[in-house]
């Protein structure tokens, strides 16, 4: 798998590149036919600031963040984006005039934002950062996770998106299907390479692949 890998680059960023391995993967929503490897856009430093910055550039200096939630592991990614808006201008209406960065649990199949941090989400200005958006199962319960602990939803920024928008919001993506012809997402059981008895290569999420 790691010899057929290959690496796109951002438009926004050509220093930022993501790795792409084409095959038959499965998720826990889909079957994909390339695997985004964002494993050292995440842990990196250097790449993660990158990304922060070119992820900050997307939001006008008029809109309020509060809180970035982070999905996919990008905490550090987020950290460094709550940097990058500050710098740019962008204002938290919080008490201590900074942002939060937080991550919900998962819990029994559903998000949760414990007692402790659900100030962190009522009434506050909430950005959500992802990893990869393929189906939007993962981001939309997200959402609905914030809106129900009151949150305001002031925008989705992501590495990679299948789908532009959630509902009025413009997800932020700093690659999508446009920049990889030929990427296919299908649910389980209307995959057409299962369908054809092809194999599936590995599991994959956002920290990786375990072959199959």
């Amino acid at each position: 798998m790691e010899r057929k890998m290959y690496k796109i680059h951002s438009r926004y960023d050509k220093d930022i590149a993501l790795k792409v391995i084409p095959g038959h993967f499965a998720t826990t929503q889909s079957h994909i036919t390339h695997h985004l490897d964002i494993a050292t856009m995440t842990s990196r430093y250097a790449e993660a600031e990158r990304i922060a910055h070119a992820l900050a550039q997307k939001y006008e200096s008029s809109t309020p963040v509060d809180t970035i939630v982070c999905l996919d592991g990008l905490e550090v990614v987020g950290t460094l984006l709550a940097g990058s808006l500050t710098k740019a201008g962008i204002l938290s209406m919080n008490a201590h005039k900074t942002m939060y960065v937080i991550s919900p649990e998962f819990k029994n199949g559903m998000l949760v934002f414990r007692d402790n941090i659900q100030h962190m989400i009522q009434n506050k200005n909430v950005i959500v950062l992802i990893g990869t958006i393929t189906t939007g199962t993962t981001l939309g319960s997200c959402i609905q996770c914030i809106r129900y602990y009151d949150g305001i939803l002031q925008g989705v920024s992501a590495i990679f998106s299948e789908i532009s928008k959630v509902g009025s919001i413009t997800v932020n993506a700093l690659f999508t299907g446009k920049d990889l012809p030929g990427y296919e997402s299908h649910r389980p059981n209307e995959c057409p390479y299962c369908q054809q008895g092809q194999k599936i290569d590995a599991m994959v999420n956002c920290y990786g692949y375990s072959k199959i």
